[in-house]
């Protein structure tokens, strides 16, 4: 079964627009947050264990697509649930759904890619972390294979 990390944050003064709505950039600090309380704590990698300011490794968006679908607005509680749908030699394609009360507010589709943060190449993930990260992963659906007749 697959696990499903959650994160949930409340909607502050800082992230509305004066009608007291999400302003929707503030969305992707809060993705850029889920992604990294994921990274600490689901799966003990966090961007200090990186040496993300020591020339060590950092994780780069590559991809992000967002579909809003309802507002949220200041003092909700919003649900932060990420997956695993893509786990690659040394990248990650997450799906985070967030929601309040059962109400969908926005998914997201996120690529990161694990680099070095001097030079930017890409890096293979540490095996114990992958291993870690697996648990997150959504099965792929199996293929029909195809029969000649």
């Amino acid at each position: 079964m697959t696990e499903v990390f959650r994160l949930t944050r409340p909607v502050e003064f800082n992230h509305c627009d004066p009608a007291g709505m999400v302003f929707y950039p503030r969305y992707f600090e809060m993705i850029s947050a889920t992604i990294e309380r994921f990274l600490a704590d689901a799966v003990d990698y966090s961007w200090q264990d990186m040496g993300v300011f020591d020339g060590g490794m950092g994780t780069p968006m590559g991809r992000i697509e967002v579909r809003f679908a309802n507002p949220s607005y200041l003092g909700e509680a919003l649900d932060f649930d990420l997956t695993i749908t893509r786990l690659g030699r040394a990248s990650l394609t997450v799906a985070i759904r967030c929601s309040c009360d059962g109400q969908t507010r926005f998914d997201c589709t996120a690529t990161i890619i694990h680099a070095r943060t001097g030079g930017g190449s890409s890096a293979p993930w540490p095996e114990a972390v992958r291993d870690r990260m697996a648990a997150y992963l959504i099965p792929s659906e199996p293929t029909a294979e195809k029969t000649s007749a």
